[in-house]
C-alpha cells in the first residue's frame, strides 16, 4: 500500500511540475550572478542503490523514519575524512536540477507534504526571479550532502567547479554568494583553502545567521538527545529524534558546529550538571557541576560510551566519535586562519532580540543525575543569550 501511494505522490510531483511552466518572465541582462549556499539539513538528498534506481531520502514523508534509517546512518571514515552510509549499497547524491536550485528550493516538493516548514530558499528564489535573475545565467545553487566536514576535499572541489560555471554561464561576472548558517562556515573553509579561486570568481559574499563560533547549545543538545525539526504529532510522519540523533553522531560537520574552545567568549557556553554523589557520611549530596567547552567532552563520552543502534539485526557501538572530534578540531584552525581578500565585499547578516540556547543544564537540585548514562533521555534546560533563536549574536558577529 506505502508504495502504491509513493507512486501516486512521484505522478503528482511530475504533473504539478509539467503545470507550473511559466511563461517567459522577466530578464534583468545587467544583474551580477549569485549563487545560494543552504546550511545544514538545506539541501534534498537522494539514494542511489547498485542498480541505478534513485529516491529522495531526505525529505520525504512516506516512510521517513524506516528510510533514514537504513539509507542515511552513517560511519565516519577517519582516513578520507568522509561520512559514508552504513548500507554497502546506498550512495548518497545531490540532484543537481535547475541549475543547483532544485535541492535548496523545497525540499520535500510533493503536494502531500507541500508546507511553509520544507520550503527553504523558495521565497527568496521567488522574488528574485520577479527582480530579472534568471535560472542558469544569473541564479544557481550549491546543494550539498551536510552530512560531510564543511571542508571535505570533495566538496571543496565541488565548489570550486561550481564558481567557474557560474562565472562561465553569466558571460563572465564575478558572482555574489548568499550563504545560510552553516553553509557560512563551509565557504569560510573555501576562502581560508582556496583563496586565489575564491578572489578570481567572488565579487561579494552576503551571510546570513552563519554560526561562525558555533551554536553551542543546540549542538549538545544534538548530540545527547537527537534534534526535532518538526514539532506536536507531525512528528509521526518524519524523523524521529533519536534516530536523527545516530546519525548526527557520526556527523563531521555537526562536530564543527560545537562552541569554539579558542574563541574568546564573553560568555563561555557550559554544560551543566546536578548531580547526586555519595559523601563520606554514606548519604547523598546534591551539587551543581558546570563544564567549559572543552571539559564537556569527557562527559558527552561517558554519556555516550554505550550508545548502540541495530543495523539489519547487528548491533552497532555508536560513541562520541573522538576521531570526528580530531578532525573538527583542525576544521576550527583552518577557520581562524581565514582571511578575506581585499576585493571581495562582506556583509554578515544575523539575528537579534530572541532566547538563544548557549549553555545546557541536565538535572534539577530536586532530580539530580546519578549516572551520566541518563543523559541521553533526559530533557535539558537552556540557558539562553540574544540571539537569532539558534544562533547567539556572539558567534554570529
Amino acid at each position: 500500500m506505502a508504495m502504491a501511494l509513493e507512486d501516486i505522490i512521484q505522478a503528482v510531483e511530475m504533473w504539478l511540475k509539467m503545470i507550473s511552466k511559466k511563461s517567459e518572465a522577466y530578464v534583468n541582462p545587467d544583474l551580477d550572478p549569485v549563487l545560494l549556499v543552504p546550511g545544514i539539513a538545506g539541501s534534498i538528498l537522494n539514494a542511489v542503490d547498485d542498480d541505478g534506481k534513485e529516491e529522495r531520502i531526505w525529505v520525504r514523508i512516506l516512510g521517513a523514519d524506516h528510510e533514514f534509517r537504513s539509507k542515511l546512518w552513517s560511519r565516519f571514515d577517519a582516513s578520507t575524512g568522509r561520512t559514508v552510509s552504513l548500507d554497502p549499497k546506498t550512495r548518497i547524491v545531490v540532484p543537481e536540477d535547475r541549475y543547483g536550485l532544485y535541492a535548496i528550493d523545497c525540499l520535500d516538493p510533493s503536494m502531500i507534504v507541500g508546507r511553509d516548514g520544507v520550503c527553504y530558499f523558495h521565497d527568496m528564489i521567488v522574488e528574485m526571479l520577479k527582480w530579472g535573475f534568471q535560472e542558469g545565467k544569473t541564479l544557481f545553487g550549491f546543494g550539498y550532502d551536510f552530512r560531510q566536514s564543511n571542508r571535505l576535499p570533495e566538496i571543496m572541489s565541488r565548489f570550486a567547479a561550481k564558481l567557474e560555471s557560474v562565472y562561465t554561464a553569466s558571460g563572465g561576472k564575478q558572482l555574489t554568494i548568499i550563504t545560510h548558517s552553516m553553509g557560512g562556515l563551509l565557504v569560510k573553509c573555501f576562502m581560508s583553502l582556496h583563496s586565489d579561486i575564491f578572489e578570481k570568481y567572488v565579487k561579494n559574499w552576503i551571510a546570513i545567521a552563519a554560526p561562525f563560533q558555533g551554536a553551542p547549545g543546540y549542538i549538545t543538545t544534538s548530540l545527547l538527545n537527537g534534534m526535532s525539526f518538526v514539532e506536536g504529532w507531525e512528528q509521526n510522519f518524519f524523523i524521529s529524534k533519536w534516530s536523527m540523533q545516530q546519525l548526527l553522531i557520526e556527523c563531521p560537520s555537526i562536530y564543527e558546529l560545537m562552541g569554539c574552545p579558542k574563541f574568546n567568549w564573553k560568555v563561555v557556553p557550559r554544560l551543566e550538571i546536578w548531580r547526586a554523589k555519595p559523601n563520606t557520611d554514606g548519604n547523598s549530596a546534591v551539587m551543581l557541576e558546570s563544564y567549559e567547552p572543552e571539559d564537556t567532552i569527557s562527559i558527552m563520552k561517558e554519556a555516550l560510551s554505550n550508545n548502540m543502534v541495530n543495523v539489519d539485526g547487528s548491533e552497532i557501538h555508536v560513541p562520541l566519535n573522538l576521531d570526528i572530534l580530531k578532525w573538527a578540531y583542525e576544521t576550527k584552525e583552518i577557520l581562524l586562519r581565514a582571511k578575506l581578500p581585499s576585493k571581495v565585499k562582506f556583509y554578515n547578516i544575523y539575528g537579534m532580540n530572541c532566547e538563544t540556547p548557549h549553555s545546557v543544564c541536565y538535572g534539577s537540585e530536586q532530580t539530580p543525575i546519578t549516572d551520566l548514562k541518563e543523559l541521553l533521555p533526559f530533557k535539558a534546560q537552556y540557558i539562553c543569550v540574544d540571539g537569532d533563536g539558534t544562533v547567539p549574536v556572539e558567534s554570529a558577529k
